[in-house]
């Protein structure tokens, strides 16, 4: 988990897997520089709107200048090897694509509910299986998780502020996770949340 908002992300190579990461960096708020001599559509696309930086060639020494961050997702092995190098001389962290071991961090198979994010990872060895995970995951984690995720963080807001102290221990019992689901699902929030603090103060006294 990087805070990349704001940060200098290098992609070296223009098809499909590039554009990939190129959309994950600008969610997370990256300023995003894409190299190489041809663009995908998509890519290009968002070039054209202003939303990417575009060097139309190859990769050179010291593209990585000033990045906190690139991925190399080319077909070339020698590319895709000086990228990692200039990366471990520079401090830039570096992702390979399909080359876990030339990588200072691999990127997770993510699925997203609003703030709730749930990583899967074979440590690089099957992006493949930790798809496949993923995909199934998807089918147990509705949208009212992404609402769940909000109350809770409210909850805790308004705990504080008047005044209740609640450990991790008395978070534990009182998140009674199927019970809020169930009332999120019937679009009930409020009655949620009132559950949810009701619990917290009656554990947060025992």
């Amino acid at each position: 988990m990087l805070n990349l908002r704001g940060k200098r992300c290098v992609v070296i190579g223009g098809g499909l897997v590039a554009e990939r990461k190129v959309n994950a960096f600008l969610e997370c708020g990256a300023l995003v520089c894409v190299i190489g001599p041809d663009l995908s559509p998509g890519l290009r696309a968002l070039s054209d709107k202003g939303w990417i930086e575009v060097i139309s060639r190859s990769y050179r020494a010291g593209d990585l200048k000033g990045a906190m961050l690139a991925v190399a997702a080319t077909d070339d092995p020698g590319v895709n090897r000086d990228v990692s190098s200039e990366g471990q001389r520079l401090g830039v962290l570096v992702n390979i694509v399909d080359e876990p071991d030339k990588c200072s961090f691999i990127v997770p198979s993510m699925l997203r509910r609003g703030d709730l994010l749930i990583a899967i990872s074979t440590s690089g060895r099957s992006p493949a299986l930790a798809r496949k995970i993923r995909e199934e995951l998807e089918g147990s984690y509705g949208d009212e998780y992404a609402s769940l995720a909000v109350l809770v963080s409210e909850a805790r807001a308004e705990l504080k502020e008047r005044g209740i102290r609640a450990d991790s221990d008395v978070w534990q019992r009182s998140l009674n996770i199927e019970t809020l689901l169930e009332l999120l699902r019937k679009k009930d929030y409020d009655g949620a949340k009132q559950r949810l603090l009701a619990d917290l103060e009656v554990a947060a006294r025992n």
